[in-house]
């Protein structure tokens, strides 16, 4: 485990937009382009071995720009394939507020970040205290039903409130803005809270009546 004093101040950044990278989750990447091979081979050499997930979005005059957040993980697992690609596994470490990008000799970016304000993604498992379970997943029922969608209740029921919530809000498919507010849910509860709005949202929007 790497402890605060150790997050680095300077990290390679891997832009990429819907993807969703939270602490204590799992990320696995598909790894090809030339650039972030090199990131890879790079990062392997660091102590802590960590890449910044981080998504573009578009600025004012349509120029892309990258959120003010995202989430640093640590490359635990990787395997090549007979082409030269990687198959790589990122363990959420924390999230990071963007500083600014640094300048250099790397084909990928880089960026100097700030850790300030998130201890609590270095710290233990967070527990969702008002998680009404019974009553999210049958809204999380319904919501599949109206998507089409197949899920594995079992493994849902079991899973502890961080793991719970944290996967559903990396897999579920939403717009890249939704995926942001779920990164930036101070608090396992506030995160909850959005993923119920985003859902009953969705539902609404496929023309499913929300019961209360």
């Amino acid at each position: 485990m790497i402890k605060p004093a150790e997050m680095p101040a300077t990290i390679p950044l891997f832009p990429l937009p819907g993807a969703l990278l939270l602490p204590r989750t799992r990320l696995p990447l598909h790894i090809f382009e030339p650039r972030y091979l090199q990131m890879l081979e790079d990062c392997m050499k660091t102590k802590t071995r960590l890449i910044g997930m981080i998504q573009p979005r578009q600025g004012p005059g349509g120029e892309e720009r990258l959120n003010a957040i995202g989430c640093a993980g640590r490359l635990t697992g990787f395997s090549e394939t007979e082409d030269g690609r990687y198959m790589v596994t990122l363990s959420g470490m924390s999230r990071f507020r963007l500083q600014r990008e640094v300048q250099g000799f790397t084909p990928y970016l880089r960026a100097d970040v700030s850790w300030e304000g998130f201890a609590r993604d270095l710290g233990r498992v967070e527990v969702d205290s008002c998680f009404d379970r019974p009553a999210f997943l049958d809204l999380l029922g319904r919501y599949f039903t109206s998507q089409g969608l197949d899920v594995d209740w079992e493994t849902l029921r079991q899973a502890e409130d961080e793991l719970l919530i944290n996967s559903l809000s990396m897999l579920l498919p939403m717009d890249p803005e939704d995926k942001q507010a779920l990164l930036e849910a101070p608090t396992l509860t506030n995160r909850r809270e959005t993923l119920v709005t985003l859902i009953e949202f969705a539902m609404l929007g496929g023309g499913e009546e929300i019961l209360q």
